[in-house]
């Protein structure tokens, strides 16, 4: 397989993943981070450093909408629930990623 088309498949890739996150809004970032190590603010985070190292800035805010596909407060309000205590505890204790 040559560079462009690994490229063109990891993009894809990428877009699958952002539409899978847009569409699942019950589940948690806490959950994410619990389970899996990193959460959607990680993903946008990963987004606005690969910007940087090609030379585009690129904000927390601008990246965050890429990947919630709308302002992040606005997906707060609509989606994000309280974490539980024992979502809190599990968080306390699993390794994470944040970029």
């Amino acid at each position: 397989m040559d560079d462009k088309t690994r490229i063109e498949l990891e993009a894809a890739a990428f877009r699958r993943l952002v539409a899978h996150l847009r569409e699942r809004t019950e589940v948690q970032n806490i959950d994410l981070m619990n389970l899996a190590g990193f959460c959607r603010n990680c993903l946008s985070k990963w987004y606005r450093a690969a910007a940087g190292e090609r030379g585009l800035a690129l904000s927390d805010g601008e990246a965050r909408q890429i990947v919630y596909g709308m302002p992040y407060e606005e997906w707060k309000a609509k989606h994000q629930k309280e974490a539980t205590a024992d979502q809190q505890k599990a968080f306390a204790k699993a390794p994470h990623d944040h970029g």
